[in-house]
């Protein structure tokens, strides 16, 4: 893999836990080091954070969390001090401007004629109250950057309709894995008599809409209503276990699983599902051949989802999912076919190899 011949910086409003191999397998392609600066979240939002790097050096902030909801702001202190220590060749950071000390670090960068990355998801359309001056005021703050990374082909065309140059922006499709180490998982013949297994793994949490997944499963066909197993915990759980009871009894909730356990899930279904927001397990379950139905959310999901593995549907609305789940299962055969090219897609495509390579491009072309 191509190398970056300096020191990166990059900064983190927090650092989970999955993000953790991309940032060490970044590190190990900077020569002079990936200093990395990231707070703490806020309690409610129950994201499990990564205390250290075994290829970066990480400095633990501190965030001071200001409101709540769209007006919510991060103040990260002592961001200044780090960039004096770290002294980096390049900065990477959130393009989000609800980070109130990311322009004065850009400001830092810029009087020393350095480079600042920007990364984020996209700039959809503004709408509502004073969206025209919005819509301005976002213009300028992303096109202070040198160049843009975005996790899909979506967010790279909003942001060239901001009037960023599209030759600087890279799409390093978001990617928590690397290519599968396992062959393709051999699943039997599907039969008239065995049930298919439908899968969702994640935390359980209302803006998953699992209440959507299971009530569509109860509305299809005595014939098509396959074994559902939900794999996770969250504040959730015990209000999804007893709405299954009545809803679709027999739905299976394992709590979560890990290694070896959670291996199994993959390899013993037919179909992975995720009816609301997230979407970190979708490459995992590619990776052991499963053809997916989504929920569209931020975009990410168009580049990894396509018709030829998959089903994309309207975020909450039960009946495009009903109507998906429909459509999948009436052949069985042809959903082998899909979880192959799910597998191609990860193995070939998207996963964490990629992304750090884009990275590693990105970063040597805001020096060239």
């Amino acid at each position: 893999m191509e190398k970056f011949d300096g020191k990166v910086g990059l900064i983190q409003r927090v650092l989970p836990n999955y993000r953790a191999p991309f940032f060490n397998q970044l590190g190990a392609a900077c020569k002079d080091g990936l200093y990395v600066y990231a707070g703490q979240p806020r309690p409610n939002e129950m994201i499990k954070t990564t205390q250290s790097l075994e290829n970066a050096r990480l400095t633990l902030g501190k965030n001071l969390h200001l409101f709540k909801g769209s007006l919510y702001l991060c103040l990260q202190l002592g961001l200044i001090d780090w960039l004096e220590k770290s002294n980096p060749d390049v900065l990477v950071v959130e393009a989000n401007p609800r980070y109130l000390r990311m322009p004065a670090a850009v400001r830092w960068m810029q009087r020393r004629s350095r480079p600042v990355i920007g990364w984020g998801l996209g700039a959809p359309n503004l709408t509502g109250p004073l969206s025209a001056f919005r819509e301005k005021r976002r213009a300028a703050f992303i096109n202070q950057f040198d160049i843009m990374i975005t996790y899909s082909q979506t967010g790279a065309l909003e942001y060239a309709s901001l009037g960023f140059p599209e030759e600087k922006i890279f799409v390093a499709v978001n990617a928590v894995t690397p290519p599968p180490a396992h062959p393709f998982p051999q699943r039997p013949e599907p039969t008239t008599t065995a049930k298919p297994r439908v899968l969702f793994v994640g935390r359980l949490q209302a803006r998953k809409n699992l209440d959507n997944l299971i009530t569509a499963c109860s509305e299809l066909p005595d014939s098509l209503q396959p074994d559902l197993v939900i794999v996770g915990d969250g504040p959730d759980f015990e209000r999804l276990e007893a709405m299954a009871s009545r809803v679709y009894p027999g739905t299976q909730f394992t709590g979560a699983l890990y290694d070896d356990a959670l291996a199994d899930q993959f390899t013993q279904a037919d179909l992975f599902v995720l009816p609301g927001t997230g979407g970190l397990a979708i490459q995992q379950a590619m990776s052991y051949g499963l053809p997916i139905i989504t929920a569209q959310a931020d975009g990410t999901q168009a580049d990894l989802v396509r018709p030829e593995n998959g089903w994309q549907i309207p975020a909450d609305n039960a009946q495009a999912l009903t109507h998906a789940l429909e459509n999948a299962l009436s052949d069985l055969p042809a959903l082998r076919a899909m979880g192959a090219e799910s597998y191609r897609i990860v193995s070939e495509e998207i996963n964490l190899d990629q992304m750090v390579s884009l990275f590693v491009e990105a970063l040597n072309r805001s020096l060239a």
